[in-house]
Formats: C-alpha cells, structure tokens, sequence
C-alpha cells in the first residue's frame, strides 16, 4: 500500500458541507478526495451514536444548494415540510413565528445522496479514514496526514485542504500560529446539545408543545439554561424532540436551585414535561435514535482561509449564534469552499490572498449576520425566565423578533414602549439592555457590511469585532434563574 497520495483538493470530512464542497470542485474538473472516518453506509455520522441534530432546515437553503448542484432534492432525504418556526416563552403564553417553509430531514438519507453527488461529479472517497493532522511546511498547509482501518499511516498531499471535520477539528486545532484563523473556541461559546427521535401517540393537541405543520422552540432558562428545547416534527408520528444548555449558565442554574442535573437529565425532564405525547418509542433506525453534541453558536471565524486551508460548516464554528442552526450554513459555506478551492489551483495561487474571495462570498451570503445576533445571543443568556416572558409579551413584536433572527435590527425606542416599561425598575432596566443590545447589533452590522476586501485591513477589522464582543460579554453575564 502506498503510504502517499496526490491530490488538486483534499476534503476532510464526508459530513454536509464537505460532500457538498467536493461535488463543486470535482464539477470544476479537479482531483478531489473526501476522507471520512466512517464506513460507507454511514457517511457523515456525527458519532457512533448517529447524526445528532435537530435536522431542521429553510427551504431557502435547499433552494440554494438545488441550483448550485444542479439536483434536485425530495423523499426520503426531505422528511417532512414544515411551514415555519415558533419560538414560545416560559410561560407559554407568547409566540413568535420565523422563517418560511422548511424542512426536517432523514439526515442519513440526505447525507447519503450528497455522498453520492460527490461521488457522481468524480471524486474519490477513502471512508474508515482518521484524519491527525494538517502537512505544514513553511507555515503553509499542503495536505492532510491520518490513520486507515488497518492503522496504517497515511499523507494526502494537495495545493488546498479544506476542512470540514466539525467544530473540534483536529486541523484547526494544529494550524501554525496566526492571526486569520482562531485554533480554539471559548467554551461559554459552545451549546451542549442533545436529542431522541421518537414515535409516539398524541395523547391530547396543544400547539405550545407539538405542532404537526411546524418547528417549535421552547424558551425556558430553568429548563434548558442557557439555550432552548425544541419539538420539530418528522414524518409518520414521528418527533425530534431535545435541548442544549451553555456550561456555565447550567452551573449557576443548578447551584441557584440546589440541583445536580446535566444535560441528559434535563432532556429527559423536558420529554417529560410534554404532556401531549403518550406511548414514546424509541425510533432507532441507523442507530439514530439518541445522542448528544456539542454546537458552537459565535460568528463564524473573522477569516475562514488561511494559506493552504479553507473552512467550511461547524469547523469554522458556523451555526446561527441565536438557533444554533447549523445545516444551512454548512450547505453555503460547502458550496462556495468548493468553488472557490477550485478557482484558486486554476489561478495557482492557493494563498490567503488568494483564497479570500471565499471570506468576502460567505460573508455576504450568510456571515454577516451572526456577529450581531451573537450579541443578542449573549443579551438572552442574561434573562431569567420572568423577564423573558415579559419582555417577549411587551417589548417585542412578532416582527421585530424575525427579523433579529434574520440578522436584522429593528428600531426600538424607549418612548414607544413606554407604557409597559414603567411597570416595575427590573423591566426598564431590562428595555434599556435591550436598546443597548440593540445599538450594538446595528455596530457589528456595519462593521461586517465592511469586511476587508482583502488581508492587509484585516487586523483592525478582527480587533473591533472582538472589542465589541467582549463588550457585550463583560455587561451580560449570564443569569438563567
């Protein structure tokens, strides 16, 4: 066997932005590998416990990918439509619906047909492959080294790797120092995250816990402290039903109330805590039925390219910062890595600058906005579940709440809530956070409507970021209960 091998582009991970990310270079008429550390039949698999994620995505982002790929996607791989998404308060007594139509998916379905796009467009895949390390020489990444089924060390040389390996990629991590890409992600930035597929009996209907045409999204911070719970619903009385909790506001909760739970046992709480399912059963097909993950939820990277390397999906730590979404970023980002992997071996030129196209294209495709729903993410943290409510029942419209899950800011004065603030110092405080928040998101906003056109502007450009972020953090601790 040979211990070597050449390629225009090396893609580490079979996962969703990765197969979509070699599809594209591979259409571009290029030598592409994708290397996988699962078998086959389970490309994609997040852990030998299964695809752990809320399998939730915009039909916009289906869209987006059908165009690009030039396929079309449908059963079983798009396992239900759903009409939109409701974000419920504490108390049950307020909702927010975002988004349009969407889908929950079969995510070994869906995983397995991009697998195969791949696969049909001509590059090759070497599945049951552990991937160690990035090849540097002089600073520079050419390639990939790991470890076959058989442990047989093996390096995959290439002009470009991209890195698709996930949020605790082992690339990353062993990158050379540099400023462009951050080689770890602070913990309070991160969700644990958990969930069950389960088939189940309606026991009675109340749409604040199951809704058959949408996604729900429960948020509670004694529940899930820190993050949310969420029932979205599958096909044929089937349910993805879970939660994810930030590490420290976990901590505070359990100490304020006196209680030692993790994570395992507040989803089983909040399975519980539903009182409309009856007779749940374990769906576990592929071994998918349960299982826990960690999601970052932060802006992406300031830069997704360094010289040799590019990015893409949760190794650049992508999801929605406020929903923790995550396939729909991955879909983009895999798109525009593999293209713009594929424009730089054409043009000979795989550096940073060469390659910052790709920074430019992601951001204003989707990264432009998470910087500042970041902010919002930091400002939710901070809320105890009473404010919450009220702020949810008084300080928001149904619009002003989708378009900050848009990215967007609405205008909010404290003369226009004036009524509802006056009722108590706790609720003006809180409004006026809001504001700040508010002022805030508008900042990171316009300094990503900004993002350096090309390397030489990007120190200042990440210091500001980062100020603005640890400004936010410094004032909103959190605060669950």
């Amino acid at each position: 066997m040979k211990d070597s091998y050449d390629y225009d582009i090396v893609v580490a991970g079979g996962g969703l932005s990765g197969t979509v990310a070699a599809a594209m270079a591979a259409k571009a008429g290029l030598k592409v590998i994708i290397l996988d550390r699962n078998d086959q039949d389970n490309v994609g698999r997040k852990t030998i416990s299964g695809w752990i994620c809320g399998d939730a995505v915009a039909g916009s982002h289906i869209d987006y990918i059908t165009k690009k790929l030039g396929v079309s996607f449908g059963k079983p791989e798009l396992d239900r439509e759903v009409d939109g998404v409701y974000a419920i308060s504490p108390d049950l007594s307020t909702r927010f619906k975002f988004d349009g139509v969407g889908y929950t998916l079969d995510r070994p379905e869906f995983e397995t047909k991009l697998l195969n796009i791949a696969l049909k467009a001509g590059a090759d895949y070497k599945p049951q492959f552990e991937v160690d390390g990035p090849l540097i020489e002089s600073n520079r990444i050419v390639g990939v080294y790991g470890r076959d089924k058989d442990k047989n060390e093996i390096k995959f040389h290439s002009k470009v790797v991209i890195d698709a390996l996930g949020v605790s990629t082992v690339i990353r991590r062993k990158l050379p120092e540099n400023p462009y890409v951050d080689r770890t992600v602070d913990i309070d930035d991160l969700e644990y995250t958990g969930r069950y597929i389960y088939e189940f009996e309606l026991d009675h209907s109340d749409l604040s816990y199951y809704d058959p045409d949408n996604a729900l999204i429960h948020l509670n911070n004694e529940i899930a402290p820190g993050g949310y719970g969420w029932v979205f619903p599958k096909s044929g009385n089937k349910i993805n039903v879970g939660l994810g909790v930030q590490k420290t506001s976990l901590e505070i909760r359990n100490k304020a109330m006196g209680r030692s739970d993790n994570l395992q046992s507040l989803i089983d709480q909040y399975v519980k805590w539903n009182p409309v399912f009856k007779n749940l059963k374990l769906f576990n097909k592929n071994n998918n039925g349960k299982g826990n993950w960690s999601v970052a939820v932060r802006r992406q990277m300031e830069s997704l390219v360094y010289e040799g390397y590019l990015g893409a999906g949760d190794s650049m730590v992508m999801p929605n910062p406020i929903s923790a979404g995550g396939i729909g970023p991955a879909l983009i980002s895999g798109v525009l890595a593999g293209e713009n992997a594929a424009l730089a071996v054409e043009n000979r030129d795989t550096s940073i600058r060469g390659m910052w196209k790709y920074n430019l294209e992601f951001n204003d495709a989707y990264g432009k906005k998470t910087a500042g729903m970041e902010i919002f993410r930091i400002y939710l943290q901070s809320l105890n579940n009473k404010i919450l409510n009220y702020g949810m029942n008084k300080f928001l419209t149904t619009k002003e709440a989708s378009d900050i899950t848009l990215g967007l800011v609405p205008e909010l004065s404290l003369a226009s809530k004036f009524k509802f603030v006056l009722k108590g110092a706790s609720n003006i405080n809180a409004f006026r956070n809001l504001v700040f928040v508010m002022s805030k998101m508008k900042e990171m906003n316009a300094i990503y409507e900004n993002y350096p056109k090309s390397p030489d502007e990007f120190i200042s450009f990440k210091n500001k970021v980062k100020e603005n972020i640890e400004d936010a953090k410094a004032r909103f601790r959190p605060n669950p209960v």
